[in-house]
């Protein structure tokens, strides 16, 4: 099984320290705008995913989307979830704790993009 998404050791213990204040959580892809493109880490439920996002797949036990659109032009590359120092997004659950999430990339390999097209959507 190929992985859309997956996050680092040092992103997902920034996502267990979040999830014990916060609860159940989700990520979507920023497409740009105010925050730029970064990971958006939300309480589940609280940002509303709808036809026009597409699920990636899970880190750290949290659901990540992205646009549709934005998802297009992403088809081909995996994420790979990170953490940095600095301000998160202005509205991501994050923000205050000095770090943020990060999202490095990297296309598919062709034995991977082959997977892709057989194995079921996340």
């Amino acid at each position: 099984m190929v992985e859309r998404v997956t996050a680092t050791p040092a992103a997902l213990e920034l996502i267990a320290v979040l999830r014990g204040q916060h609860g159940d959580l989700m990520f979507h892809q920023s497409g740009g705008c105010c925050d730029g493109s970064s990971p958006m880490c939300y309480p589940r439920g609280e940002f509303l995913v709808g036809d026009s996002d597409v699920k990636l797949g899970e880190i750290g036990g949290c659901p990540f989307y992205m646009s549709r659109a934005q998802f297009e032009y992403w088809r081909h590359t995996h994420l790979t979830i990170d953490v940095v120092p600095g301000r998160g997004g202005m509205f991501s659950l994050e923000g205050p704790t000095g770090k943020r999430f990060l999202t490095r990339s990297r296309l598919f390999t062709d034995e991977e993009a082959a997977a892709l097209e057989r194995q079921p959507a996340a």
